[in-house]
């Protein structure tokens, strides 16, 4: 029986199974970025063109592309469109092209010239969103800055990305400073306050709340997993951004904001892997008090009370393979992977 679990049982990825989500600040950003920098092997510049159609096609119209930047199809002006037929791809007038959003020349080093066959920084679809053409040339290499309403020009330097796109362009620069390092640090392409003790901006941490990750987003992640290998952390939980660089609180997607109390507490669990048995042990006084044991489908296992006194877990039952274990204490819980050999 399929049954009802806290959520981000549901929504954790199997994609994560192997980071460990207990770390925070650098550490977790180091993890995270040696997960997703094995992607893109072979995967060029002109690739993007096509498979643009399929991962950002507009789900109201699949003969069209949703356009990044983009908010009016009805003022009679293609520049401002938000979807365009597919087939309108080009440099002309109210055509579409590919908009790197984090803008080639802002990496330091460039990430180089945009050939059909470039391959690597310069082709990462998680940067590459379809934009008007005039749109695109009107960004052109001009930082993110804060504003509001649509989409604009702010200044000779700075663009606004529009209220409805501006999570995404946030959530976007910060895939791209966590598998680029500092290549693409986010005053490179962006503008206002550092976030105090690290390099993440203010502005992408507030954007991030304001405009929480939409069905958009959600539907492109794993397309572009299957792709071209990876994918956005930051899409799929974004509340990672408050884990390692602080700032305003973002939606928590797996459940980890009831977690920060007990993380104090210094969970053990050990042998991992394991075959028979688990034993759970912590170096302060809160008392764990039940467990629970889900398979990476998010299927109950099994689940129990403590005795009073050692806790050991019987797992012998268990097939060999991951599996989520969490922890209560006080209605706090605390989720550990564990391996069955």
């Amino acid at each position: 029986m399929l049954l009802s679990l806290p959520a981000f049982l549901w929504a954790q990825q199997p994609y994560y199974d192997d980071v460990d989500l207990t770390l925070r600040g650098r550490d977790l950003y180091l993890a995270l970025q040696q997960k997703i920098d094995d992607a893109g092997a072979g995967f060029t510049y002109d690739d993007v063109k096509d498979m643009m159609k399929i991962v950002d096609e507009d789900p109201d119209n699949h003969n069209n592309v949703l356009l990044i930047y983009g908010y009016n199809d009805s003022d009679g002006n293609c520049t401002t469109d938000r979807t365009r037929n597919k087939s309108r791809f080009g440099g002309g007038n109210c055509q579409y092209n590919r908009e790197h959003v984090f803008a080639r020349s802002n990496a330091n080093p460039s990430m180089g010239g945009a050939t059909s066959r470039a391959t690597g920084i310069v082709a990462d679809p998680h940067n590459l969103r379809p934009s008007d053409q005039r749109m695109n040339n009107d960004r052109g290499n001009r930082k993110m800055a804060n504003g509001s309403g649509n989409a604009r020009v702010l200044s000779s330097s700075l663009f606004y990305p529009g209220d409805e796109w501006k999570g995404d362009v946030a959530r976007m620069m910060m895939y791209m400073y966590t598998r680029y390092g500092n290549q693409c640090l986010p005053s490179l392409n962006g503008s206002g306050e550092l976030q105090p003790g690290n390099d993440m901006l203010k502005i992408y941490l507030q954007w991030n709340v304001e405009d929480p990750v939409n069905d958009f987003e959600d539907a492109r992640n794993p397309i572009l997993e299957v792709i071209y290998g990876n994918r956005n952390p930051f899409i799929d939980n974004p509340y990672l951004a408050t884990i390692i660089w602080g700032g305003p609180v973002a939606e928590d997607r797996w459940g980890m904001v009831n977690t920060e109390d007990f993380f104090a507490s210094e969970v053990v669990v050990y042998p991992n892997p394991a075959r028979d048995v688990v034993w759970v042990g912590t170096a302060s006084s809160d008392v764990i008090d039940s467990y629970s044991i889900y398979d990476t489908s998010g299927r109950l296992i099994q689940t129990r009370k403590f005795d009073y006194g050692q806790k050991q877990i019987d797992v012998s039952a268990l097939s060999e393979g991951v599996y989520l274990l969490q922890l209560s204490s006080n209605g706090s819980v605390v989720t550990k992977k564990i391996r069955i050999q």
